[in-house]
């Protein structure tokens, strides 16, 4: 196991990136960006400089978008040009995976990918004491060094980079609480409840009965 000090500080980052099936580029007047893919075309009208530099850093990979973004986009602030863009993003969801991640260089904790064009994330805060389990008919493949979680009944699937995350799924195999995982688990609570938190987001666990 991974040795922690479930009470030291945590830096948890939470990265935004396109699909890998996702191409940015510019229409013929250089006016309308154009993100195109198997499941379709979007077209952004007249984007400002920082929806379109966020989303062109984004088919490159993942990013921090506070790292990103600042008072550079014009007259807008800093806070005018990261609303912006996350009213963008959103618009555009089902082609931006969700990366949750810590400042400890040992890559990504778990990832939410779009699997269908009505996938639309929201990060989910469970009630301490509601019984939760993993979502019936999810299955768990191995492909490559990442687990896989997937239901032909959502639109999203979960990719786990590591272990800390395999054990928050390990343990809804049976109902139980974000308080006995918090408890059980040798991580930080913190950890814990947002690998909960995305895997709920995700639809891959209901409640526990």
């Amino acid at each position: 196991m991974i040795p922690y000090r479930k009470d030291s500080p945590l830096r948890m980052h939470y990265l935004w990136s396109l699909r890998e099936d996702t191409a940015v580029g510019w229409d013929a007047e250089g006016r309308t960006l154009v993100l195109s893919g198997p499941q379709g075309m979007e077209r952004i009208e007249d984007p400002t400089t920082a929806v379109a530099e966020t989303l062109h850093r984004m088919e490159l990979g993942p990013i921090r978008l506070a790292n990103l973004l600042g008072p550079k986009d014009g007259a807008a602030s800093g806070a005018e040009a990261y609303t912006l863009v996350l009213s963008v993003l959103r618009e555009i969801s089902h082609l931006v995976i969700r990366t949750l991640s810590l400042e400890d260089l040992k890559g990504p904790v778990l990832s939410v990918v779009p699997a269908g064009p009505a996938a639309r994330f929201t990060l989910v805060r469970l009630p301490a004491q509601r019984s939760v389990r993993l979502r019936p008919n999810v299955t768990i493949t191995l492909e490559g060094n990442v687990f896989l979680l997937e239901c032909r009944a959502l639109d999203h699937r979960v990719q786990i980079h590591r272990p800390e995350a395999m054990w928050v799924v390990s343990l809804l195999a049976w109902p139980t609480t974000p308080d006995a995982l918090i408890q059980v688990l040798p991580i930080p609570a913190e950890l814990t409840l947002e690998i909960l938190g995305h895997l709920a987001g995700a639809g891959m666990t209901v409640s526990g009965g």
